[in-house]
């Protein structure tokens, strides 16, 4: 797996976590699940960061995920 693809999926599964966060929260239960999500996503998030010398800039974040959807869709 390079970088770029590990950064764009640690970066979706930590978006996608928030929501789950919250309902947790306001259901008064731990977020155990939650929690396991946002573990795995910092992970790839930092294995691509350590993965790329010089690591990532904010402003090149859209250029990853454009290049990372062009590889997958025709």
């Amino acid at each position: 797996m390079d970088s770029d693809l590990a950064l764009v999926i640690g970066l979706v599964i930590a978006v996608l976590s928030i929501p789950s966060i919250l309902s947790a929260l306001s259901d008064r239960r731990a977020p155990r699940a939650s929690a396991i999500t946002v573990l795995i996503a910092g992970g790839l998030i930092l294995f691509a960061i350590q993965g790329k010398p010089g690591g990532y800039r904010l402003e090149q974040l859209p250029d990853v995920f454009v290049s990372v959807i062009a590889r997958f869709v025709p």
